[in-house]
Order: C-alpha cells, then structure tokens, then sequence
C-alpha cells in the first residue's frame, strides 16, 4: 500500500501525554477507503473499491458484484473464468457490475449529484466505466492499479477528464 503520509505529524496534547499521530493526505485518505469498499466485492477475478469525491467530502461508494438481490459469483459461478476470456474484453458477459457504475447508481438512486466529482479507484477503469463517466460529469479520476483497456484510456484522454495514478 502506497502511504504518502508519513511526511506530516500531527502532535495531540493531553494533561498526562503527548500523543504523535500520522494524519493521511487526501489522495490516501480516499484512497484508502477505496480499498476498504473493495473488500466488499464479490467477484471472483477482482475485487475494485470505488469513491465518488466532491470538495474533501465522500458522496458515495460503490464495488463490484452481482446486482442487488441476485446470487454472487461465488455461488453462481463465473463466466469468464470458466471460458478463460481475457482481462479487459468482452465486458458484456459479467453478471457484475462494476464498482464506478455502482458508485454512479447509487448516487443517482439517492439522488446525489456527481456533477464535477472526483472518483478514486482501485483500478483504472474499463471502457464501459469510462463513458458512464465521462457523461455523469466527473472531471477527474485517481487509480492506483492499471487496467489493460486501450479504448478506456482513449475515450478519457479525449474527453478532458484529468487521469491521475495514485502513487
């Protein structure tokens, strides 16, 4: 885990001690948390952790699996696995939804607007994910793992969405 903090110290003042504690900048903070969703996932192959971010503030959250009320992969059974397809391809087959559509739906479920957000991801997003994105109004993404998808970086570099690597 990548920890960019180690760099600040906050020092707390009691009667009896003082206290040092390590306080994380922002990008680790969401990101962090993004990893914390991701153990949420139920997808055999990958587990992804996402975080809809808007002034310092977490909006929602979102991780991949099964669509609510369904059956997880985990008693189903993966198609892609099963078939050996290849990382990256063939998006359509997953009976998962992927974890920055889900932050995307629960913000349009509960009504939040992500207009002008930031997005921290465990992994660079797919080609799907990126054009769900670009049209929901985020204006940047923060990914730490990469993602091989060459039409998702093309749509985002084409779409002025600042793309940032954790790191």
């Amino acid at each position: 885990m990548h920890d960019q903090s180690a760099s600040r110290k906050v020092i707390l003042h009691s009667r009896a001690c003082i206290v040092s504690m390590t306080r994380p900048d922002n990008d680790t903070y969401f990101m962090r948390m993004a990893d914390l969703v991701a153990t949420r996932s139920t997808c055999l192959r990958r587990q992804v952790g996402a975080v809809l971010v808007k002034e310092k503030r977490v909006l929602t959250t979102g991780y991949n699996g099964a669509p609510k009320g369904l059956r997880h992969c985990a008693e189903v059974g993966c198609v892609r696995l099963q078939n050996n397809i290849e990382s990256g391809t063939r998006h359509e087959l997953c009976r998962g939804v992927h974890a920055e559509q889900n932050a995307v739906i629960q913000a349009a479920y509960f009504g939040v607007s992500i207009k002008d957000a930031i997005i921290y991801t465990t992994n660079f997003p797919c080609s799907v994910c990126a054009k769900i994105l670009v049209n929901a109004g985020i204006v940047e993404v923060v990914y730490r793992d990469d993602y091989v998808d060459p039409l998702s970086k093309e749509i985002l570099s084409e779409s002025k969405v600042l793309v940032r690597r954790y790191q």
